[in-house]
This record gives structure tokens, C-alpha cells and sequence, in this order.
């Protein structure tokens, strides 16, 4: 089984883009953030053809919104309003993989989190930090990990210092600053999961999944950050069996600027 995540950035702009990576690297199960359109808008036309009959979709008009696209059934959907906001930022669905006991998938889009890394005088970075508190509180008071659970997403925030182009510069640019770091790290502690992602790539080790629209050229500056996850409960951990970052999607016509990231599980 293939999972997949990517912050496509306007799925109905980019959805041929879609299609291609579906076609090429065909995931059993896509998770999407900042779809950026209302449930009514969403192209599901075009994942149905392309296989992936089984939508689960939280939306909103111009902003933020994640969605699940799968060829596995759904035995079951929910979602849930974090700092009771109003925001399409998380999406669960639990599924049934031949021969193996449910599995719950989380995709979720934490916000962003504005310029300034203050919270007395930036709300979005206020917000950032109450989510992620939430989210802890959650995980924890839920048992979210303690059966068989995938979360993944846009999280926003690259926690280790090779997750970055520059730890040194980035330490008061939002994404890596310290308080962000620590706010993930109770988050993933409060699993405890599994990161899938550095299973297979060593914390010493660069790894990015974002390159800003500002630089002329991205992959020469390579000035990169991690800032999607795969994650996963322990018990799944024994089954993970590889990674991906399609790192060459960036370089598409009109990319995101996320790439795709997969991981790959034997059940």
C-alpha cells in the first residue's frame, strides 16, 4: 500500500498535474492540502476516472482545504474544527487493507503562521501555536496512535535542523523557529509516532519537501524546506517499506511548491 500527501496549492489550477503524477506513480490513497475550493468545486470527475473512486472532501471557497482521494474504500469519514475557526484544515477517513485490521488516516494542513514569528502582535502566529496545542491536547486525550493510524500533511514547520537550507538562518523565520519545534515535537510525542520519512533519510542528512516561488531558479539555490510529513503509529512502524520526495515535480510547468511525498507500507 502507497500513501501519498502534497500541498497542490489550487487543485482545480493544477489538476492536470495531478493527473500526472496519478498516472505515473498511481498511490493507492492521495492526500491533498490547500485545495482552495468548496466541496461542490472539487474536480472529482477527474479522480474518479483516473481510478480514485472513493473521495473524502473538506472544503472552503479560495482558501486552505484538504481532501482525501483513494482507491480503497471508506468505512468511515470525519473531521474536526481545530481553535473553532471555521477552517477546512483536517480530514480523517479509516479504511480496510486487504488482510489487515482498519487503519485511520489524518490529513491535515496546519496554518501557516504569517511573517512574524510574535504572538502579541500576529494573530496567524498565534493561531499556528494554539493549533498545534490543540492538536497535542487531541492526540493525546484520544489515543489517536494508539491503534493503527497514518498522519499526514502539510505541517508547516521543518523540526530538525537538516529540514532546512540554513538552521542558523531560519532560526527567527517562521517555520523554524524554536517555539514552532517545540509545539511539533508534543505533537509527535503525544503519539508517539513514527517519522516515515527519516526512517529512510538520517537526521544528518538534508531533506526538503518545499522550495519557494521566490527564487529565479529553485534548483540551483536549493534552498529547500521540510515542511510535509508522513507519520505513523508505532504499530504500523514495523510496516513501513520505503519512502519517496518527488523532488522533480517542482520542476513541472506551473508547480506547487510542495512536492509529493510517499510512503510505501507492507501489510
Amino acid at each position: 500500500m502507497t500513501v501519498a500527501t502534497w500541498n497542490i496549492n489550487s487543485v482545480r489550477l493544477r489538476i492536470e498535474l495531478v493527473a500526472r503524477f496519478l498516472r505515473e506513480q498511481a498511490p493507492d490513497v492521495l492526500c491533498l492540502q490547500e485545495t482552495k475550493c468548496r466541496d461542490a468545486e472539487f474536480p472529482a470527475g477527474e479522480f474518479r476516472k483516473l481510478g480514485y473512486e472513493h473521495l473524502a472532501i473538506s472544503g472552503q471557497k479560495g482558501y486552505h482545504g484538504v481532501a482525501i482521494a483513494s482507491k480503497l474504500p471508506f468505512t468511515m469519514t470525519d473531521k474536526r474544527d481545530f481553535c473553532a475557526v471555521g477552517d477546512a484544515r483536517h480530514i480523517c477517513v479509516e479504511f480496510h487493507p486487504i488482510q489487515h485490521r482498519p487503519i485511520n488516516l489524518h490529513n491535515f494542513y496546519v496554518p501557516a503562521g504569517g511573517d512574524e514569528p510574535d504572538p502579541t502582535i500576529n494573530p496567524k502566529f498565534a493561531h499556528k501555536l494554539a493549533f498545534l496545542d490543540e492538536l497535542a491536547t487531541w492526540i493525546r486525550a484520544d489515543k489517536i496512535a494508539a491503534k493503527d493510524a497514518i498522519l499526514v500533511g502539510d505541517l508547516n514547520i521543518a523540526p530538525l535542523e537538516e529540514d532546512v537550507w540554513s538552521h542558523k538562518a531560519l532560526l527567527k523565520v517562521v517555520s523554524h523557529t524554536p517555539i514552532e519545534v517545540e509545539k511539533l515535537g508534543n505533537v509527535f510525542a503525544a503519539g508517539p509516532w513514527v517519522d516515515a520519512l527519516r526512517r529512510y533519510v538520517p537526521k544528518e542528512e538534508k531533506l526538503y519537501t518545499w522550495w519557494s516561488y521566490r527564487a529565479a531558479d529553485w534548483a540551483k539555490a536549493n534552498k529547500g524546506r521540510r515542511l510535509d510529513h508522513i507519520w505513523v503509529s508505532e504499530s504500523l512502524g514495523p510496516h513501513l517499506a520505503g519512502m519517496q520526495v518527488l523532488r522533480d515535480s517542482r520542476g513541472w510547468e506551473r508547480p506547487s511548491d510542495h512536492v509529493p511525498v510517499m510512503a510505501h507500507f507492507e501489510l
